[in-house]
């Protein structure tokens, strides 16, 4: 059988897939939300680690090796396997396996990851329930926020940029008026330069107010928009699972 290459990150029960470790857009995307179970992790003859993950409409085969900047051993490859395999169940189950080989470090990660989860899906129920209160499309027209939107204030918006710059540049948060939004962006020279965007949420579409205004179907448009134009500078602020 034969596997496509990818570099890949975790974001919610999102597969995010880059064909190159330092490429600014993602050039696919899997959906784990519907993930029914998962089997074992086991290596094949190159010791690469590898598990199935059965999801309602198919299966998806893993293959996950580590990017070597010098030698490991192929014990550390299936130990990877197991830990990407605890992180997924543990977004899309919302409970830590009870994987005995897991470490107590890991278990711990694990649990952090699990109380975010948490408190993503409440953030998208309120924003969704917040819509459809405005007289928004119906709920089956309504995406997913941006995976760099959190429900914060400007000022802990600033803050995050400031104590985790690794993260990202692009925060995406509810404005304080509660009907519409705003992008806080920070841009680094010789030390963080802070900008705000004011978002409007007209109907069914979302307006950046700059000099020229600029209309938007959707947020992640918007989110899509300030990295095209910096030409992938800026980047959406997610924290890494």
């Amino acid at each position: 059988q034969e596997f496509r290459v990818y570099w890949t990150e975790l974001r919610g029960t999102m597969l995010f897939l880059y064909d190159d470790k330092k490429a600014p857009t993602v050039s696919n995307k899997l959906d784990l939300s519907a993930l029914t179970s998962a089997t074992n992790v086991y290596q094949d003859e190159n010791g690469s680690a590898q598990f199935i993950l059965m999801l309602s409409n198919g299966e998806l085969e893993l293959k996950l090796f580590l990017y070597r900047h010098f030698l490991f051993s192929r014990a550390n490859d299936c130990e990877c396997g197991k830990e990407w395999k605890g992180f997924i169940l543990t977004v899309t189950k919302l409970s830590v396996p009870p994987d005995e080989s897991l470490l107590p470090g890991q278990l711990t990660r694990m649990h952090e990851v699990l109380e975010k989860e948490k408190k993503r899906r409440i953030t998208l129920n309120n924003c969704s329930s917040a819509s459809l209160n405005r007289s928004s499309p119906p709920s089956s027209t309504l995406t997913t926020m941006p995976v760099c939107f959190y429900a914060v204030s400007r000022q802990e918006a600033i803050e995050m940029l400031e104590k985790s710059p690794s993260c990202g540049n692009l925060i995406l948060c509810p404005s304080s008026d509660s009907k519409n939004y705003a992008i806080t962006i920070g841009h680094e020279l010789d030390a963080l330069h802070l900008k705000h965007y004011k978002v409007m949420s007209e109907g069914t579409s979302y307006i950046i107010e700059l000099e020229r205004q600029v209309t938007l179907p959707s947020l992640q448009d918007v989110v899509n928009y300030f990295v095209t134009q910096t030409g992938g500078n800026l980047k959406p602020f997610v924290i890494r699972t």
